[in-house]
């Protein structure tokens, strides 16, 4: 016999505690019940279960696995299903300081002590072998994959309360026990003993229990495992109010602490950055931007033109969603400018800044999906034509930048030189696709979007292909406000002249990118903020351009104003935002240009060749 209490003839009865066990699927299920949640911190349902069948040697396990957020999903055979609360807080100081003896409290008063004890009882023959049968019928008369508790007498009650009136010595009750151990019964039986100790006592004073183990070992069901030992209860007056509720799992040390699970060990290092990239985004749509689309700005395919200062600076914020094109080498120059190159990819003559930008991106954020193309591009001013192979591989290097071009769905201007991104600008005006350019100075900076042409089934009235009607933004445009995207100018549109070879005859501080350190930083920053706030737009590069005279009127997205140009004066800190008109006799992107781009290599040579 044991007792609950002191009394010195009796043995001490101790309860094995039940011990968490959490499946790497619930892990995974609550990061995508983060996305519905979001920073809600009410308490959520959750269901886990239990099962009596363990092998010897294992803890009383309470399992949560991926199922564990649907409440009507069902419990696996033979297994007690647990119903439990899930606390989620948005900071480890919130988690720190939550009253983790007050949340007890709350959730011991909210058991309906009435529906503990299951309504159903049996009659047992008190022989071991029929009870696996006779527990069976039962549960499948009840519709359960199991009983938690079940009471013992020799003929079948309506009622439970029946079985209590009137007075008792003893009563016999069985419990699904979790626990393997010989000695020590699990977690379950102990809020059983305390709930007939403060309800029954003065109607009985000891419980005779059975602890049903139900294991399977090489196919073969058994339960005389199971164990039967008597229970003397202490002397308590009734009380309807909720005992003293205890129960927290100690930690690793075995101290009254929180249990720390490092999920890195069982999930691919790869997998565990992009969830960390990922969820860092979600914070900013959920606390600070909640109409922000992300699927708009994660999907995008992104070309960038150029692998030198600017188009490091731009790759490190996008984190290369894309493609990088670059012909030259990596100079000794570069990795103190060039923040995807080190000191070792100058050496032996120097890496391929697109091949080695790509393999950086690669290296900083596995998940990132970029590509490096080392090739040329040809430029107005610079012959092409001097013999059958070099222009055989600029008639190669065009398809291949045509190819580009058309897989993706914005394209970013940052290579050195103004002439090569002629032909980029003309190919993406062709093939209708957002451009975003930028280009540096010593110490100012241009940033700006290409004008989307429209389509030419389109009325002069249409803003853009999913817009029938004429936004009434329109109806006070002019040529420095209120300007569609359809009608805005192109990096070319201010130039007077052809694009020529910018490099002849120049010095050499003149030849190189000379600039303010940290003005590719800025600039690049900005290209990549203005794709984002193009994209958030509903009608994207459609979206009427804001200027200055905008910044106190409400913003026509939740990241604020799309501009069509910023333009950075470091040596005052100071932006303008400026709007221009596309120009109709533009080098790059008037119709007449266009129409001839679309004609082929040929026209593209000839001019190539200028």
């Amino acid at each position: 016999m044991a007792a609950t209490t002191g009394d010195p003839g009796l043995s001490k009865l101790q309860f094995a505690p039940f011990s968490s066990a959490l499946d790497v699927g619930f892990w995974h299920e609550l990061t995508q019940k983060l996305n519905k949640y979001r920073l809600d911190e009410a308490p959520k349902d959750i269901k886990g279960y239990y099962y009596n069948g363990d092998s010897a040697g294992l803890p009383a396990r309470l399992t949560l696995e991926f199922s564990a957020f649907d409440m009507s999903a069902p419990t696996p055979a033979r297994c007690c299903p647990a119903i439990g609360t899930l606390y989620n807080t948005n900071t480890l100081e919130f988690f720190k300081t939550a009253d983790k003896k007050l949340l007890l409290e709350q959730a011991a008063n909210e058991v309906s002590w009435e529906n503990v004890m299951y309504v159903s009882y049996f009659l047992w023959s008190w022989q071991i072998q029929a009870l696996e049968c006779t527990y069976d019928n039962l549960c499948q008369t009840e519709g359960v994959t199991a009983l938690p508790y079940f009471l013992i007498n020799a003929g079948f009650l309506k009622c439970y309360s029946d079985f209590f009136q009137g007075q008792r010595t003893k009563i016999t009750t069985g419990v699904y026990d979790p626990c393997n151990l010989a000695q020590y019964p699990g977690w379950s039986l102990r809020n059983f003993l305390v709930l007939a100790a403060h309800r029954w006592s003065s109607s009985f004073q000891s419980v005779e229990v059975l602890c049903f183990h139900d294991r399977t070992l090489q196919g073969v069901r058994d339960v005389v495992h199971s164990i039967i030992f008597e229970v003397k209860l202490p002397e308590m007056a009734f009380s309807p109010d909720c005992p003293k509720a205890v129960g927290w799992e100690k930690n690793q040390k075995g101290g009254m602490g929180p249990r720390m699970v490092n999920l890195s060990e069982c999930m691919d290092p790869k997998r565990l950055a992009e969830s960390s990239v990922d969820l860092n985004l979600k914070l900013m749509c959920w606390r600070l931007v909640p109409t922000l689309d992300l699927d708009k700005v994660v999907s995008v395919k992104c070309l960038l033109l150029g692998a030198g200062t600017l188009g490091c600076s731009v790759a490190r914020t996008l984190m290369g969603w894309g493609v990088i094109v670059d012909n030259a080498k990596i100079s000794y120059s570069n990795p103190v400018r060039q923040p995807l190159y080190e000191f070792e990819d100058c050496l032996g003559g120097g890496k391929p800044k697109a091949l080695a930008a790509a393999d950086w991106l690669q290296k900083i954020f596995p998940g990132v999906n970029a590509m490096g193309f080392n090739m040329s591009i040809p430029m107005p001013g610079h012959p092409v034509n001097f013999s059958s192979v070099t222009l055989e591989q600029a008639r190669k290097d065009v398809e291949q930048l045509e190819q580009l071009i058309e897989n993706h769905d914005v394209i970013f201007l940052l290579i050195d030189t103004r002439e090569s991104r002629w032909l980029p600008a003309i190919i993406a005006t062709s093939k209708r696709k957002p451009v975003i350019n930028a280009a540096l100075g010593f110490d100012t900076f241009v940033v700006m979007r290409h004008g989307l042409k429209k389509p030419k089934q389109q009325g002069a009235g249409d803003l853009c292909p999913n817009h029938l009607a004429a936004s009434a933004d329109l109806l006070d445009s002019s040529a420095f406000a209120n300007i569609p995207g359809y009608k805005l100018g192109c990096y070319f549109c201010n130039d007077v002249v052809a694009p020529r070879d910018s490099t002849r005859d120049r010095t050499l501080d003149q030849q190189c990118t000379v600039s303010r350190p940290g003005l590719a930083m800025i600039a690049g920053a900005l290209a990549v903020e203005l794709m984002v706030s193009v994209l958030q737009h509903p009608e994207g590069g459609y979206a009427i351009a804001r200027s200055s005279e905008d910044r106190m009127n409400e913003p026509p997205t939740s990241l604020g104003l799309v501009p069509h140009q910023i333009r950075g004066f470091l040596s005052r800190f100071d932006n303008v935002i400026p709007v221009s008109l596309a120009f109709d006799k533009c080098t790059a992107c008037s119709s007449k240009v266009s129409h001839f781009a679309l004609e082929g290599l040929v026209f593209k040579s000839e001019q190539i060749s200028i």
